[in-house]
């Protein structure tokens, strides 16, 4: 019997039922009202000029469209604006006519600070961010996504950030800044500056040491040559497949004990012999057939897929992801608890302030999640909650820890499992605990917590983990129909794929943004720090804010499947339905404008080492104004100066121009400094530390972080002993049977 996608399971009701948002702005504020509109508020649009382009892009679908006229009435309602000012483009519209919303205001820089006023498109704000110092060939320009990722970040963080404010209880303005939703994709790098000092290289093909992009018979793939306990199952079964193939010199991988295998201490020597057969085997096959051999055999590689691809997946056709006009239709699947009441919507508060006090110590306070999983999606996701005031507890082991404490391990590193840097700074101000979940005592107070204690269950496993401790959706909910849970693994919890294994890697060549990033005549390369890791966690934010929303206005339970490769092609809405359209698959292409309409758009070279700026004139006066400034030559008159004296010179007259930005520049940025980007907390291991916080304040309420990341079982003793009720000698008689190991 073929499976029932869960997508035909969902209740007509939905997550933000009655929830009514005015949307005036541009193209990341149209991403994120999609959203909003997709789990069900009522989203209408302000007579927009790109009212086609909305159309074409597919912002618009579930939107209404009205004329500026009803601009008063509709704010005069609205729970929710979001606005773009200063653009030509979208009706003014003042605040004060909406002193009950929460009034989103989305910015290259945020509103205030010394670049507030600067001019940005999708390439400045990726250049001041640091992530396109860090993308591309040591030997050419750095290079950004060429569909702008910076819309594809941008539009889940808007909306959980409109959810934070209704989170509140109370009338909010939120400032967001796109440049601090960008810093987020370098997964900590720009805060941990000031521990490591690395300012960022472009490694091409490569992961650090490692290659991880490959050319095949017909295209490329991903697979990474890092270490790890996680990996060597991988490694082991890219060694029997080349072994069995007959490939020259695949002794240099039979005869290596992948357990102790550490890309970080190998020689290079050794890695050129460990990659030579692995790319002579990759070389010799399609992507498709090494995908299928993949799929069959739990292999961690992903092919860099194009839309051509995506639409003949057959993990995103059973998931029944794309609709009849080639649109992503969902970023996630939504299963409800119990129904409600057949009066229920008669008893939904007119109101979100009425359904929750306003709260102290940020707009989640009084939330309790228990999260499970490892590396970023998940993780990172409930940090945006713990910055808000949410209580946040981290299941870990100490017999299986986070992996990003275990890629830490190495010659440089005296802390062991305490000194992972990457692990630190996505996780600051949660609580940690150690669990043994194969102890049957472990897995019972983690159903304790979930049963007795917490709000929310936010996981990030392979599908059949949580299943196999009894802790899936449905095992929990017969015990708590009003528990709210999210997943988040690579491709979703059914599917012919559910079981594929991988990291974000992976996750973007699936996705199609290694098809996407690079120069044509050269591989592929992912966005420096892996996208899905770095972009799904803003989705998964959003869902579970909705969902948690939705519990507290009716007392309701709710699960939602994420798929972070979906999340990520969901982001791509425009370049899937472009290709959908005329079949033309929008490709790498540097840093050329694919909408066409620029006269002058990318990197040039400045003077200083390895110093470029990137400058954009959009029209003929913005070409008359760099010409007049610098000439018939713009890449000569670059070549004499800093990037920071181009940019000044440039914006003060009116013309797009942003430093490439590398992460020391990014540490000590003015404008991160005036927003309060870094909070700098102590570490009891790795000393100081600037933990970066997200891209949007609220003007009540606000968050921030109080302590770094949990050592392993720092807070055993708090949670299990204070939240849950246990005695000293039960826990003590728990850590002695190794319950909490």
């Amino acid at each position: 019997m073929a499976e029932t996608p869960e997508a035909a399971l969902t209740p007509e009701l939905t997550l933000l039922e009655g929830t009514t948002v005015v949307e005036i702005g541009s193209e990341p504020v149209q991403a994120a009202g999609r959203l909003l509109a997709e789990m069900g508020a009522s989203v209408t649009v302000v007579e927009p000029r790109y009212i086609d382009h909305l159309r074409e892009k597919g912002w618009g679908h579930g939107k209404a469209v009205a004329s500026a006229g009803a601009l008063p009435d509709l704010l005069a309602s609205a729970d929710i604006v979001l606005y773009t000012p200063y653009d030509d483009g979208v009706p003014a519209a003042d605040r004060a006519s909406a002193p009950q919303a929460v009034w989103v205001d989305v910015t290259p820089f945020g509103l205030t600070g010394p670049r507030a006023t600067w001019r940005a498109s999708d390439l400045g704000v990726m250049a001041s961010s640091g992530n396109m110092y860090a993308t591309g060939d040591a030997d050419r320009a750095p290079v950004r996504p060429a569909w702008p990722a910076s819309v594809a970040h941008s539009g889940a963080e808007i909306a959980f950030a409109a959810l934070t404010g209704l989170a509140s209880g109370r009338p909010q303005h939120v400032d967001v800044s796109i440049q601090e939703i960008l810093m987020i994709a370098n997964m900590g790098a720009a805060g941990g500056f000031l521990r490591r000092k690395a300012k960022g290289a472009r490694a091409g093909a490569s992961i650090g040491r490692t290659r991880e992009v490959w050319p095949t018979a017909d295209g490329f793939v991903s697979f990474g040559l890092r270490g790890g306990k996680a990996r060597v199952a991988n490694l082991q079964t890219i060694t029997r497949l080349v072994v069995e193939a007959g490939i020259d010199g695949a002794e240099a991988l039979a005869e290596r004990d992948w357990t102790e295998y550490n890309h970080n201490t190998v020689t290079d020597d050794e890695l050129r012999a460990i990659e030579q057969p692995i790319g002579e085997y990759f070389s010799t096959r399609t992507m498709s057939e090494l995908y299928e051999i993949a799929c069959d055999t739990n292999l961690m590689l992903a092919p860099a897929n194009s839309p051509r691809e995506l639409y003949a997946s057959a993990q995103l056709a059973a998931r029944e992801f794309f609709a009849d006009d080639g649109r992503p239709a969902r970023f996630a699947v939504v299963r409800l608890g119990p129904p409600p009441p057949s009066d229920f919507r008669a008893l939904m508060p007119n109101s979100w302030a009425s359904t929750h006090e306003s709260q102290e110590g940020g707009a989640w306070a009084g939330t309790k999640i228990l999260e499970f999983g490892s590396g970023a999606a998940g993780p990172i996701a409930a940090r945006y909650f713990a910055e808000h005031g949410a209580t946040v507890v981290r299941v870990e082991s100490e017999t299986r820890p986070d992996f990003l404490r275990i890629y830490a391990l190495g010659p440089n590193n005296p802390h062991g499992l305490e000194g992972s840097d990457m692990f630190d700074a996505l996780n600051v101000d949660k609580l940690g605990i150690t669990l043994n979940m194969k102890h049957e005592r472990g897995v019972e107070l983690a159903k304790r917590l979930a049963f007795e204690w917490a709000d929310a269950v936010s996981e990030n496993f392979a599908p059949k983990a949580m299943r196999g401790f009894g802790m899936d959706y449905d095992s929990l909910a017969a015990e708590r129909p009003d528990l709210v849970m999210i997943s988040a693994c690579l491709q979703g919890q059914t599917g012919p794929h559910r079981n594929y294994p991988g990291f974000g890697a992976q996750g973007s060549a699936l996705s199609g943004f290694n098809f996407l990033t690079g120069w044509p005549d050269r591989e592929p390369v992912g966005p420096f720090a892996t996208i899905t890791d770095s972009l799904a966690p803003r989705f998964v934010a959003a869902g579970l804010a909705a969902g948690l929303l939705f519990r507290r206005r009716t007392g309701r339970g709710v699960y939602i499947d994420v798929s972070q490769v979906e999340a990520a092609v969901w982001a791509l809405t425009p370049w899937m339905l472009a290709y959908h359209l005329d079949g033309n698959a929008v490709m790498r292409n540097g840093n050329d404008d694919t909408s066409g309409r620029a006269r002058v758009h990318g990197a040039f070279q400045c003077a200083g080492d390895d110093r470029w700026v990137a400058i954009a004139a959009w029209d003929d006066d913005d070409l008359e104004r760099l010409s007049k400034i610098a000439g018939d030559d713009v890449a000569e008159w670059c070549s004499t100066r800093s990037p920071l004296e181009v940019a000044e010179t440039l914006q003060a007259a009116g013309v797009e121009a942003v430093p490439v930005q590398d992460f020391a520049d990014v540490h000590q940025d003015p404008q991160l400094r005036h927003r309060g980007h870094y909070v700098r907390l102590k570490h009891p291991f790795l000393e100081e530390g600037d933990y970066e916080r997200n891209g949007f304040r609220l003007s009540h309420g606000d968050g921030g972080y109080r302590q770094s990341a949990p050592t392993l079982g720092r807070d055993n003793a708090h949670v299990l002993g204070e939240l849950l009720g246990l005695s000293g000698p039960e826990l003590e008689e728990l850590e002695e049977a190794g319950a909490l190991a």
